[in-house]
């Protein structure tokens, strides 16, 4: 028998370049009472009791809602992979807010797009509909914003690589590393001998911060960390990645 996925899509809200919160459970109720299905109308017609369970990918903006599956229950190896195929397509969308309902017995495929009115589908076996979707791909302005937030981590990167602020003693990341050269970020994660472990590239940042530097290290998520490791990648653009090479 041939498998078909099906879904629903809405796409409830766009903010470009800035964060934005996953999906409340007042936004997605909201939305699921807005829109039913025809499993869900016939189990209210019939007096059944209707229940779903939503799945939010880990960037907090895909929901999927799953349809007669309660909180907390655990899904079937089929449907719970059905899900998380579901999720990793919605997840080239970047910023874009996505809920999706994955209807328990439907086979036809209804979209929303930015909000609009849901529309009726062809059957799609064995693949996702959203590659039939159209007009949520960067705008020209979307794609301007985001070179220029590129652009500022890499030159934020550029000064503190290039300052003694990252430590104690007067000497800077360039002074070894002329322009990020033989840092060869490429290579990363690696052993490396002097931290007897295998390191990310932040690890070994911070052993040169610590040590040549004389300095306090940072942690992964701070600010100087990535702009450092933003501007070392770019030096590098274009290299095959070889994580592992010595």
């Amino acid at each position: 028998m041939k498998t078909r996925v099906v879904v629903r899509v809405l796409i409830v809200g766009v903010l470009m370049a800035v964060a934005v919160g996953p999906l409340t459970a007042n936004q997605v109720k909201a939305t699921d009472a807005a829109t039913p299905s025809f499993s869900q109308m016939a189990a209210a017609a019939s007096g059944e009791a209707w229940v779903t369970k939503t799945i939010t990918a880990c960037d907090k903006k895909k929901t999927v809602i799953v349809e007669g599956y309660r909180e907390g229950e655990v899904l079937p190896p089929e449907k719970a992979r059905q899900v998380a195929k579901l999720l990793m397509a919605l997840m080239k969308y970047c910023d874009y807010r996505v809920l999706a309902r994955l209807p328990q017995q439907e086979t036809t495929v209804y979209l929303s797009i930015e909000g609009q009115p849901f529309v009726e589908m062809q059957e799609v076996e064995q693949k996702l509909p959203l590659l039939l979707v159209q007009g949520v791909q960067p705008t020209e302005r979307e794609k301007r914003v985001w070179a220029a937030e590129q652009k500022r981590m890499i030159e934020e990167g550029y000064k503190l690589f290039h300052s003694s602020a990252l430590g104690t003693n007067g000497i800077s990341c360039d002074m070894c590393h002329p322009d990020a050269s033989n840092t060869h970020p490429e290579t990363y994660p690696k052993f490396q001998t002097q931290l007897k472990t295998v390191a990310l590239l932040r690890d070994q940042i911070n052993w040169c911060i610590e040590n040549p530097l004389e300095g306090k290290k940072l942690s992964g998520d701070d600010p100087k960390m990535k702009a450092l490791e933003a501007y070392i990648y770019s030096a590098r653009s274009g290299k095959s990645l070889e994580p592992g090479k010595h």
